[in-house]
């Protein structure tokens, strides 16, 4: 769920919400600007700042800006230094923004916006000292700035960052630790398996299940860059699922879980069936970053997790794998 969908939550449960933005950082700062975190009248709270003093400060000043109603946008700049005796010598500018049931409309508009991807907005200063906010253009949410202050004071803002598209084939005890450890990180992921009774009763909103008779079509519809994890109940399957994906050689990445005993039996296989050694050379076997040792589920879905942030670095920044 995404930030307006959070202050809509708010709203439903508590009647009001504020919406904490730094909207500019220097120095060292826990966080970089446009970090963002939804507030409740009862002090609850979804995302982060950065944690710390400071984000004690602000939950504490968005909670007495709640407590005086929907009113003037709130700004402060902090200097983490002199202002809360921390050690990053930074600075911090924030906005705290407060909501009520009458900005129902407006958030619901910005909602849609967040469920269609990611999105933009350019917000000012209004009369009574409430930021206006309305949707950007198409090439301001492609730019992937979080915030940039202009020298009108308008702010133009970006939500929603792009997510890295993941096709997790598997719904074993791995696939369910892994999908897990997604939930919270920027990607769309397809959960793929041909066992409709192996998937949980539901899933996290970033992730959907795909019960498929033919695991291995769903690759087909998959957008070009795309990261392939492979780890079914079936050798032969996950043979499968691999080599079409190598062939295929417009994926971001190809990973099958599995010991280096594996990867050699499996390249073996693919070779006998012609597949090139340029095709050959795409697969990662065994998956996860190096140095995690463990077996269990939810390590291995750490090492993996970590993997899949490191490629979609790579690949919002234009390269692939070294």
């Amino acid at each position: 769920m995404g930030v307006f969908g959070q202050l809509i939550a708010a709203l439903d449960a508590e009647g009001a919400g504020a919406l904490v933005t730094l909207t500019g950082v220097s120095g060292s700062s826990p966080r970089e600007a446009g970090a963002r975190m939804v507030v409740r009248p009862s002090g609850a709270f979804h995302g982060t700042i950065g944690g710390g003093v400071l984000e004690w400060e602000a939950l504490a000043e968005a909670r007495r800006a709640l407590a005086r109603g929907r009113g003037a946008a709130v700004r402060r700049r902090v200097l983490l230094g002199p202002h809360l005796g921390q050690c990053c010598g930074g600075r911090v500018d924030w906005l705290i923004e407060t909501f009520d049931l009458s900005d129902l409309d407006d958030l619901r508009r910005f909602t849609e916006a967040e469920r269609a991807g990611p999105f933009a907005t350019r917000a000012h200063l209004g009369e009574d000292g409430r930021m206006l906010r309305r949707l950007g253009d198409a090439a301001q949410a492609a730019a992937g700035e979080p915030i940039v202050a202009e020298a009108d004071g308008e702010l133009r803002e970006s939500f929603d960052e792009a997510r890295a598209p993941v096709l997790l084939f598997g719904a074993g005890h791995v696939g369910r630790a892994l999908v897990l450890a997604l939930a919270p990180l920027p990607f769309d992921l397809r959960w793929i398996d041909s066992r409709p009774e192996a998937f949980p009763a539901r899933a996290p909103p970033n992730a959907r299940m795909i019960a498929a008779v033919d695991p291995t079509a769903e690759l087909a519809a998959a957008p070009d860059g795309a990261l392939i994890v492979v780890m079914t109940h079936s050798h032969p399957l996950d043979l499968t699922i691999v080599a079409a994906a190598l062939t295929a050689q417009r994926f971001g990445y190809v990973g099958l879980i599995g010991s280096a005993t594996k990867r050699a039996r499996f390249l073996s296989q693919m070779r006998a069936a012609g597949l090139s050694e340029a095709a050959l050379a795409g697969l990662t076997c065994p998956i996860g970053v190096a140095g995690i040792d463990g077996k269990e589920p939810a390590v291995i879905a750490a090492a993996v997790a970590a993997q899949l942030l490191m490629l979609r670095r790579l690949r919002n920044h234009g390269r692939r794998e070294p």
